[in-house]
C-alpha cells in the first residue's frame, strides 16, 4: 500500500535529504585522481553520523559500506575498496542515511579529472531525464508518466535506460512501494497524491540498456562495457511544484 506522509514525516525526511545532500557534497570535493573509493565511503559515513545520523546503506540487504561507489561501467551497487580513481573516469556516488526512522536517498555521477565530450553528453543527459522526471511527477499524472518522461528524454539524446532496476517509494523504509521505472508507456499506475514520497532514480547507459552482476554478488555493470551514469532525488509530490527533498 502506498501511503501518503503527513507534514512531521515530511519534515523528518526532509532532514534525512539534507544530511544526504550534504554527504555527497563532501564527497564531490575529494573526486579527484589518485584517491580510492574507500575513502569516499570514509568521508561519506563520518559526515552522516556527525549528523546524529546512521548510514542507510550499510548493511542492508547484507551490503557493506556506507556508499555504493560505481566507476565507469559500473551502473549501481559498486563496493568501495582500494581501487583508485584515474583521469578520465566517471564516478557514480549513491548514498542513503535515516534519522527518527525516516529516509533519504541521493545519488550523483561525478567527472574525475578530464573525461571524454560524449562521456561528458551521458553525465548531463542523465542529470537533465530526472529533472524531467521530478516535473513530470505531480498530483494527478500517473506514476508511468515520469517512467515515460525519463525514457523519451534519454533515448531522444541516443542513450539507453537500464530496466533491471528502478527507482522507488521511500519512507519509513528505505525501499517501499510503489516501483518507479525510468521506461514505459504513459497514463498507468497509480494517479500521484499530495504526500506521496519518491526516490527517482535514471540509470543511463551509453551503449545497451543490458546489464548483469559480478561475482561479488552486488556490481551491477553494463552489458557492453560502455559508460552508464545513475542521479538520483528523494521527492515529495505536493499539490503544485514537487519538493526537492535531497537539496542542501
Amino acid at each position: 500500500m502506498i501511503i501518503c506522509k503527513s507534514g512531521q514525516e515530511l519534515a523528518y525526511m526532509r532532514e534525512a535529504g539534507r544530511i544526504v545532500a550534504g554527504a555527497l557534497v563532501e564527497v564531490s570535493k575529494a573526486v579527484k585522481p589518485g584517491v580510492t573509493t574507500a575513502e569516499l565511503d570514509r568521508i561519506a559515513e563520518e559526515f552522516i553520523l556527525s549528523k546524529g545520523a546512521k548510514p542507510a546503506f550499510k548493511g542492508l540487504y547484507g551490503f557493506p559500506a556506507t556508499i555504493c561507489a560505481s566507476v565507469n561501467e559500473q551502473v549501481v551497487h559498486g563496493i568501495p575498496g582500494l581501487k583508485k580513481l584515474a583521469n578520465g573516469d566517471i564516478i557514480s556516488i549513491d548514498v542513503g542515511a535515516e534519522i527518527n526512522g525516516y529516509f533519504g536517498d541521493h545519488a550523483q555521477t561525478f567527472a574525475v579529472g578530464d573525461i571524454a565530450p560524449d562521456v561528458l553528453k551521458l553525465i548531463e543527459v542523465t542529470r537533465d531525464a530526472l529533472t524531467k522526471g521530478i516535473n513530470a511527477a505531480r498530483a494527478g499524472n500517473r506514476l508511468s508518466d515520469i517512467s515515460h518522461a525519463v525514457q523519451t528524454y534519454v533515448e531522444e539524446n541516443g542513450f539507453s535506460v537500464v530496466r533491471d532496476y528502478v527507482g522507488h517509494g521511500i519512507g519509513t523504509k528505505m525501499h517501499e512501494e510503489p516501483q518507479v521505472p525510468n521506461f514505459g508507456r504513459p497514463g498507468r499506475g497509480p494517479r500521484l497524491k499530495p504526500g506521496m514520497t519518491l526516490a527517482l532514480e535514471p540509470m543511463v547507459n551509453m551503449g545497451t540498456y543490458q546489464v548483469h552482476t559480478l561475482t561479488d554478488n552486488w556490481t551491477v555493470v553494463t552489458g557492453d562495457a560502455k559508460p552508464s551514469a545513475h542521479f538520483e532525488h528523494t521527492i515529495a509530490i505536493t499539490d503544485g511544484e514537487p519538493l526537492i527533498m535531497t537539496l542542501v
